[in-house]
């Protein structure tokens, strides 16, 4: 029976960077992974290859749409689907293939299967035992789907048969408006694909700012986008390799059904704890099927802890790692911490969308005085320069001590944009301090600063 120090379960971003950061603590450390690559979900059938397919149908979009103002003349180009798949699957190799050499040079031994806790300390792959002071579940999420839905990765598919059809559809029915849907949806609509979301509510990107999730939708229409908002889908049937589906408009009980080559099914994901064992531990779960955890990451075993999708919170990889850092370190006998108040989301389409703390009407709700400063990237050169001159920068600061409270972009690199307040936050600055900072000209960058200042005296651009 081998022992260690640490044993986590899943190699995802939380489970390996767990496992990196208490090796370099000094623990020995296992991770048990079912897959044949490292990464999880996100390295595999998520976050890296949806952004590989964005690039490329990105770089589509610009060569048949820019290149001709820029005096970039030619036939655009046309998709070879196969070498675009193979793009694809190349950068994701790439990923795992680091992770497995970040394992080697950190002497963390990866263990080859499907793991069950048969008891506190003790983990069971395949016929071997193997026991931990700590073990680590950090086993992910998978799609949630609806009732009357089958999916069969062909027709009716997740995000994962998504990145792998066979052939790019004519049409597509995208099931639920939130990030997974979005982003996808915006990979087939930039290859000439009609795309029609159907969502429950009656706006996109639940949890967003209003106002950036009206100007979101408003933008992906005039990129071809169809929606349907307050719809609640009755099923789907599929016929000789045909979809349709059915739904019902909440506002009237009105029915109708559309015809579609392939519906993707963007409803959320749900943790993933099959086969682990946790009943027959006595492991406290919540309603929704996730892994209670107190304010350290345990469960009520001792010495079993949880992390990442399998616990309560946003389902973010960059969560994820967080709460694996933090983990490690309490295992190794430090102080480990996740401000959870200071957790960026990104929407991977173009232009990006991304946030971080309150929104507006989260602020208004707790009765928060509060002001906004807004930029628009039209007023912002590079942005100009580069077609993406679309959207905006709002920041919030409380009305009386100035703190930044939270921010909402939507434009160009709105995803790296978003990191500069993020530690602003992190150190509680004020708007006007991000006001007073230096921005290198011309850069996107300089669209933050300006709605910095329009907390204060006013934007310089605008």
């Amino acid at each position: 029976m081998a022992s260690f120090d640490a044993i986590i379960i899943g190699a995802g971003p939380g489970g390996y960077v767990c496992a990196i950061r208490a090796a370099q603590l000094g623990l020995k450390v296992a991770v048990i992974e079912g897959r044949d690559t490292l990464g999880g979900t996100c390295l595999n059938v998520g976050c890296i290859p949806s952004k590989a397919m964005l690039h490329a149908t990105h770089s589509l979009h610009e060569a048949e749409h820019n290149f001709a103002k820029m005096g970039l003349k030619g036939k655009s180009p046309s998709v070879d689907w196969d070498q675009m798949q193979a793009y694809k699957q190349e950068v994701v190799d790439g990923n795992t293939k680091g992770i497995e050499f970040l394992f080697k040079k950190n002497k963390v031994t990866w263990i080859k299967g499907w793991a069950s806790i048969t008891a506190p300390g003790q983990v069971k792959v395949g016929d071997d035992l193997h026991e931990a002071k700590n073990i680590v579940i950090a086993t992910g999420s998978e799609p949630a789907t609806l009732p009357g839905i089958a999916v069969d990765e062909e027709t009716v598919v997740t995000s994962t048969g998504a990145l792998t059809l066979k052939k790019i559809p004519k049409s597509m029915v995208v099931i639920g408006a939130g990030v997974i849907g979005l982003e996808m949806g915006s990979v087939y609509a930039r290859l000439g694909t009609e795309v029609t979301v159907v969502e429950y509510l009656d706006a996109i990107t639940p949890g967003m700012d209003g106002e950036v999730a009206k100007n979101f939708q408003r933008i992906l229409t005039k990129q071809g986008f169809k929606f349907i908002l307050g719809a609640a889908v009755q099923g789907v049937d599929v016929k000789n390799g045909k979809a349709k589906v059915s739904y019902k408009l909440r506002k009237d009980d009105s029915g109708a059904s559309l015809d579609a080559d392939c519906v993707l099914v963007a409803t959320g994901r749900k943790a993933f704890t099959a086969g682990l064992g946790l009943e027959a531990l006595g492991v406290e779960m919540l309603p929704r099927g996730q892994v209670k955890t107190d304010a350290h990451f345990a469960t009520n075993i001792k010495g079993l802890y949880a992390i990442g999708d399998a616990v309560v919170g946003p389902m973010l990889a960059h969560k994820a790692e967080d709460e694996g850092m933090a983990l490690a370190e309490i295992m190794a006998g430090k102080a480990g911490h996740v401000n959870y108040g200071v957790i960026p989301g990104v929407v991977y389409t173009s232009p990006e969308v991304a946030s971080v703390g309150a929104t507006e009407e989260q602020l208004k709700e707790a009765g928060r005085a509060y002001k906004v400063g807004k930029f628009p990237f039209m007023g912002n050169a590079r942005a100009k320069a580069v077609f993406q001159a679309e959207g905006f920068v709002k920041l919030l600061a409380d009305a009386t001590t100035d703190r930044i409270l939270g921010c909402h972009i939507i434009g160009p690199a709105a995803g790296d944009l978003i990191h500069e307040v993020c530690v602003a936050m992190e150190f509680g600055a004020s708007a006007q301090d991000l006001a007073l900072t230096c921005h290198a000209h011309p850069t996107y960058s300089e669209a933050v600063r300006e709605a910095a200042l329009a907390c204060g005296d006013g934007a310089i651009h605008a």
